[in-house]
């Protein structure tokens, strides 16, 4: 069954866990390459720093991150990256080092692509 999930990239890796995308801007700190079993990295689909800086995780702040982050992703270059991610054959893990994943651009993502797959 094709999924789209989210998880944290600090997590280990699980066999259902399918092709693992990194979808942060910056590389998760303190996490070496090797260790990260990742499939890829995409992050010309995360939210721009103004957004990321502005929302700063605030769980009140994360209905209109959601909508802000969306009107990002309608940006041509976006899109491109979007499409791809959207083409990925089976389940995708879409990873991120935020703590909080269900409040976190990966779950707004995941949500996305869920509609267009």
């Amino acid at each position: 069954m094709e999924a789209v999930r989210v998880a944290r990239v600090y997590d280990d890796p699980s066999a259902d866990d399918g092709t693992r995308v990194l979808v942060d801007r910056l590389w998760p700190r303190g996490l070496r390459k090797e260790l990260a079993h990742l499939d890829s990295w995409c992050r010309s689909v995360s939210p721009s720093t103004e957004l990321r800086v502005w929302y700063g995780h605030d769980p009140d702040r994360f209905e209109e991150f959601a909508q802000r982050y969306r009107a990002e992703l309608d940006d041509p270059d976006r899109q491109a990256a979007l499409r791809g991610l959207v083409e990925l054959a089976g389940t995708v893990t879409l990873l991120t080092a935020t703590a909080a994943v269900e409040i976190s651009h990966a779950a707004v993502l995941a949500d996305v692509l869920r509609a267009a797959r």
